[in-house]
């Protein structure tokens, strides 16, 4: 590759690959049984669908990592939904199975949907407390690093996290 002065701008990508990966980690963990990528394959996917976008701007880091954040919320709930069309039968025979085994395995799934669209439904009225939890539920983000994508104290992530999970927990029941 010759040097034409011209400077390359380093891939935020393999920049930060280490924290991409702690936060696909932390958000796949409690559902191992439903995944159906690990942790290196939703970062991939991530990277896949943010290069397609290709009008991400990589100099604010805070910023990037919360954008990935909500890519890799898109692509866990793009495979949740998939996964319950194919559990509906979804263009396939029809077989006898224990419904009780099928509830079982489909619940990660229908969880990830149903907190996905009670954050749509909470960004309308609450948009901050919204952005708040879906970086620590889709993302895995401790609070200092939602502090630091979105520009707030710790003190002011934790109430609005706390004000945020009773919001929610409202919405689902």
């Amino acid at each position: 590759m010759q040097d034409h002065g011209d400077t390359v701008e380093p891939d935020p990508f393999v920049e930060h690959y280490h924290v991409l990966k702690r936060m696909a980690h932390s958000r796949l963990r409690p559902h191992k049984a439903f995944t159906l990528f690990g942790t290196t394959g939703l970062v991939h996917e991530s990277y896949l669908r943010v290069a397609a976008a290709g009008k991400v701007r990589h100099d604010d880091h805070p910023r990037f990592l919360a954008y990935v954040g909500q890519v890799m919320r898109s692509v866990i709930v793009d495979a949740a939904r998939e996964k319950l069309a194919q559990r509906r039968g979804e263009g396939t025979p029809h077989e006898e199975f224990d419904d009780a085994m099928a509830l079982l395995s489909d619940q990660p799934a229908k969880e990830i949907v149903q907190v996905h669209d009670a954050l749509q439904d909470l960004s309308g009225s609450e948009p901050q407390l919204a952005k708040v939890l879906a970086l620590e539920y889709f993302a895995g983000m401790t609070e200092a690093e939602i502090g630091e994508c979105l520009t707030m104290s710790d003190r002011s992530v934790r109430r609005h996290s706390k004000k945020a999970h009773l919001m929610l927990r409202a919405m689902l029941a």
